[in-house]
């Protein structure tokens, strides 16, 4: 939990609200994912690749073949879950045209766990793409974002 979720503001401002759970996690966020992305290694394993080998836990809410979901541990919303690839792409970029049936079939799981998931009025799909793009981790994977109204314009 983030110093701001576990302060007595964020307490507050539940009890008050009424909500039961704040999203000012995305507070945090922000700021510290630009931070993680600017020194960023877009080289070696990452902690998706150790997820894929269930070398540590996650919460898998799809798995095939070529990809997998799970539950984002820092969630900005109600839902929000990652779409990876298995076989690792560092970052949209550096994607090639031999990669169109996996990207689409990234966007087609995004689609099919975001149904599961009840996001029936909406979601939002983000692809964070290197250092300026606030990429912090280097193996591609679409943020799936839902169950609360988004705003615009992003970021």
């Amino acid at each position: 939990m983030s110093l701001i979720a576990s302060s007595k503001l964020y307490w507050t401002l539940r009890y008050c609200l009424r909500l039961p759970y704040l999203y000012l996690s995305s507070l945090r966020t922000m700021s510290s994912e630009v931070d993680k992305a600017q020194t960023a290694d877009p080289s070696g394993d990452t902690i998706f690749g150790k997820i894929i080998r269930k070398e540590i836990p996650a919460k898998i809410v799809f798995e095939d073949d070529e990809a997998l979901a799970f539950a984002d541990v820092n969630p900005v919303a109600p839902k929000h879950f990652l779409v990876i690839p298995k076989r690792r792409i560092s970052m949209l970029s550096d994607a090639v045209e031999s990669d169109s049936t996996l990207l689409g079939h990234l966007m087609m799981v995004a689609k099919k766990v975001a149904e599961e998931q009840g996001l029936v009025n909406g979601y939002r799909i983000v692809v964070n793409n290197g250092k300026e793009g606030a990429q912090s981790v280097y193996h591609l994977h679409l943020h799936v974002i839902g169950g609360r109204q988004m705003s615009w314009p992003p970021g």
